[in-house]
């Protein structure tokens, strides 16, 4: 096979200059929305960074790090990396179980998995993801997001140790509803008013911010002037009070166990940087009339994802909401992206030591809307309207994310994706045993339901099957349920005029079926068979078996042939 790396390596970035492309109105716009989208970002990379188990600047430094490589080697005019919330989960639990060590190098391998998976040409098969286990994912996400936020929501216990399972968090909520603490509540609550509230005086400045800022000012207000303490990111990470430390190289210390233990969970997050990162392009696709290339996409994101964390950050991939923002505020190409991890790396240098003040509860209820968001609620309930099958499949994943584990429900969602598949293609093939004593001569579906078509009478003894479709592997036993019980038939035609190709299993069970009617003095003659079929049928040794001479191009043929065999047999 030859490899081609431009045909899979097309950073959007490395076009923009050539033939005058880009110009000094298109750096402007790109230079505004980059600075609002980078505003957007830096509540949402701290929420991120602490909801995921790890220090508020590992979340910046992610949006900082990822955005940057995303927008200068990805496949998209306008997609804006960083942390998300569909991390929160999986990366939560990898540093649980394995702490920062095992979350750089599962994160680098899924790097290396996106990677192998954009040179190999795979960009285009997440678009063939059902829809119903996408949205399973995402709202299970969601309510997975909102149930691990409820404890600084609340403002429980500080020290309280909440359990890692869905239903376990709610059982411990419940045993402490009575140590709520109503003024962080009422902070939870004020804020997340604002995160809604904002948007209808304008979605210029997303709510976030401002709830951010409103509620870290009244934080220290009320702590200065009422005696008023909260819980913040100050108390939970105390060793921020004497300044960041600028982000170091991390070498990664790998070894066998480890690696083995991450494959699954690096599995994960490349599947969900994959369908997250080319959702989101093809979204911002639609609401531009660009096209994004999906396996530069894939490549790009391999690579953020490698070096990343060896800053010390976390999974990042392609962020809608941020996307939407770039578009909508101006941004016109990758620009948009490098400038906004340039405002985020300005603030991380000259404004983070005030990130001390920012209440958790705030920050709960950012999340909270970002939950929200992600749950496609109304899509959800549009689609247990459906087919049985995706309604099943829809809540299965949903159900495995919230109540199992994230992993899992990926795992299984990939297999769901591929019987779908298989499901679907199967009913686009079928078998038909023709009836009546004519036959239309035609081999081209096109002219064969014309009502001119000349037909041809079926000679006595003759059964003729009529097959359409590729006869695949989930076709090919199908041929037990049509099998004729009759004595009297002597020659089988099977039709194969509207079969584009026919797999190792398909050529399997045409084997069985012709043995299977040796056996009671049936012979087997094949219509319409294509070049690229036989070619196939001649590769397996098929046509030696049959008969070369079994093998007919045509109905007109075959019937002749049938004919003669059914008169030699009597």
């Amino acid at each position: 096979m030859n490899f081609n790396l431009k045909e899979v390596f097309q950073p959007k970035f490395f076009r923009l200059f050539k033939k005058g492309h880009y110009d000094s109105k298109k750096f402007t716009s790109d230079l505004i929305a980059g600075l609002i989208v980078g505003i957007i970002a830096l509540p949402l990379a701290i929420a991120f960074g602490i909801a995921s188990g790890v220090t508020p600047q590992q979340g910046l430094i992610t949006a900082i790090v990822a955005g940057f490589l995303i927008s200068f080697l990805g496949g998209s005019h306008f997609l804006i990396g960083g942390p998300t919330g569909a991390f929160i989960v999986i990366v939560a639990g990898i540093v649980g179980q394995y702490g920062m060590q095992g979350l750089i190098i599962a994160t680098i391998m899924a790097g290396v998995f996106l990677v192998i998976m954009g040179v190999c040409k795979m960009g285009a098969i997440f678009k063939f993801i059902p829809y119903p286990i996408v949205v399973g994912f995402t709202s299970g996400i969601a309510l997975t997001i909102f149930s691990t936020q409820m404890k600084d929501f609340f403002g429980l216990p500080f020290d309280l140790q909440v359990p890692a399972g869905f239903i376990q968090q709610w059982g411990c909520y419940f045993q402490n509803i009575g140590s709520i603490n109503w003024v962080e509540f009422a902070m939870s609550m004020t804020c997340l008013v604002i995160c809604f509230a904002w948007s209808k005086v304008t979605k210029k400045v997303p709510g976030s911010l401002i709830a951010l800022v409103v509620g870290t000012l009244a934080s220290v207000l009320l702590s200065r002037f009422a005696g008023i303490d909260f819980a913040t990111i100050g108390s939970k990470f105390p060793e921020l009070a004497e300044g960041l430390p600028m982000p170091k190289p991390v070498a990664p210390q790998f070894d066998y166990a480890t690696v083995k233990g991450l494959v699954s969970p690096a599995f994960t997050i490349a599947i969900l940087c994959a369908i997250e990162s080319l959702l989101a392009a093809m979204v911002a696709d639609g609401a531009t009339g660009k096209q994004h290339h999906s396996n530069t996409e894939l490549i790009g994101q391999g690579v953020a994802n490698i070096i990343t964390p060896l800053f010390g950050g976390i999974p990042a991939t392609g962020a809608l909401a941020r996307t939407m923002a770039s578009i909508k505020n101006g941004g016109k190409s990758p620009v948009t992206g490098i400038v906004h991890a340039i405002v985020l790396l300005l603030i991380y240098l000259f404004l983070m030591p005030y990130a001390v003040y920012i209440p958790l509860s705030c920050l709960a209820a950012i999340l909270v809307q970002v939950a929200y968001n992600m749950s496609e609620w109304k899509t959800f309930k549009y689609l247990l309207r459906g087919d049985k099958s995706d309604v099943a499949v829809l809540l299965i994943t949903f159900f495995l994310t919230v109540v199992v584990d994230l992993t899992v429900a990926i795992e299984v969602g990939v297999v769901l994706a591929i019987v779908l598949f298989v499901r679907r293609v199967m009913q686009t093939s079928s078998i038909s045993v023709l009836e009546g004593s004519s036959v239309a001569v035609s081999e081209d579906s096109e002219f064969a339901s014309m009502e001119e078509t000349e037909r041809l009478n079926v000679p006595t003894g003759v059964e003729i099957y009529e097959i359409d479709g590729p006869f695949f592997f989930g076709l090919a036993s199908r041929f037990e349920e049509f099998e004729s019980k009759s004595d009297g038939t002597k020659v089988r035609v099977i039709r194969m005029r509207k079969v584009p190709f026919i797999d190792s299993t398909g050529v399997n069970n045409l084997r069985n079926l012709c043995e299977r009617t040796r056996k009671r003095g049936v012979t087997v003659v094949l219509s319409g068979v294509t070049d690229k079929v036989r070619a196939t049928l001649e590769k397996f040794g098929v046509d030696k078996e049959i008969g070369a001479e079994n093998i007919c191009p045509h109905i007109v043929p075959a019937l002749e042939r049938a004919a003669v065999l059914s008169a030699d047999s009597k």
